[in-house]
Formats: structure tokens, sequence, C-alpha cells
């Protein structure tokens, strides 16, 4: 019985790692296309602000995907799915500080400004909005 559950647990976390990849995966796309088709169009802090929209929608697309597979219920496990949401904060949070540096050589001024409202980056509002959106959807799911 002990298994199982260590089993269990084990598919739960691939399952997470899989959910933070697609949630990565989405926002990487989507980030290439609003250098590609706003920044010039909009400027740089203009197109980022407003890419906290349609990103925040891509997460809840591949949220609204993903998330009834892990196979918790706002109902059961309301504490589960914010939890979901903290590791996807976290992930992507990380992801973005890996990318900056490595991949495109920003210094850690720079990223680290991406993350403060106040400088006008709306980041850690798309990241607030993430943590919310496993429960989100599970609430809106079981409405249907």
């Amino acid at each position: 019985r002990e298994r199982e559950r260590e089993n269990a647990h084990m598919h739960l976390a691939w399952k997470l790692v899989c959910l933070c990849g697609a949630v990565a995966a989405g926002e990487t796309v989507h980030g290439i296309l609003r250098t590609v088709l706003l920044h010039r169009r909009l400027g740089v802090k203009r197109a980022k602000r407003l890419s906290v929209v349609s990103g925040s929608a891509v997460c809840f697309t591949v949220c609204w995907q993903l998330v009834p597979w892990l196979g918790l219920r706002a109902g059961d496990h309301p504490w589960s799915l914010v939890g979901v949401g903290l590791v996807l904060v976290a992930f992507m949070a990380a992801f973005d500080i890996t990318l900056g540096r490595l991949a495109l050589r920003l210094p850690w001024r720079t990223i680290l400004q991406d993350f403060l409202p106040w400088r006008g980056s709306f980041l850690s509002v798309g990241l607030a909005f993430l943590a919310c959106c496993p429960w989100l959807v599970m609430r809106l799911q079981a409405a249907y």
C-alpha cells in the first residue's frame, strides 16, 4: 500500500513536470511572437505590458487542458491546486531568469526589473494570475 502511494506521488510529479514544460513552451512561443510582431509597432515596454493579458490567456489555456489530468478536484483538494499554482510560479520565474541570463545574456538588473510592477512591468501580475490558474480552472470546469 505504501508503494502504491509512492507511485501515485511520482506519477503526479511527472505530470507536474509536463504541465510546467507545456506552460514554458507556450510562454516561449508567446514571447517570440510578441517580439516579432509587437516590439517595432508598440515599443518594447508597451508590448510587454500588453502581453501580460495574452500571456495570461496562454497560461490559462494550457492549464484548462492539462490541470484536470492531474486528478485533483477544487472541492476535494483546494490547497493542492494552490500548491500546483505555486509550483508553476516558481518554475516560470526560474525559467524566465535562466532564459534571460543564459540564452539572452541579459544583466541581472534588467531581469529583475521585469518582476517589478512599479518599474512598469507586469510580469509579477501575470505570475500572480498563474498561481490562481489551476484552482480557477477546476472551479470553472466543475461548474459545467
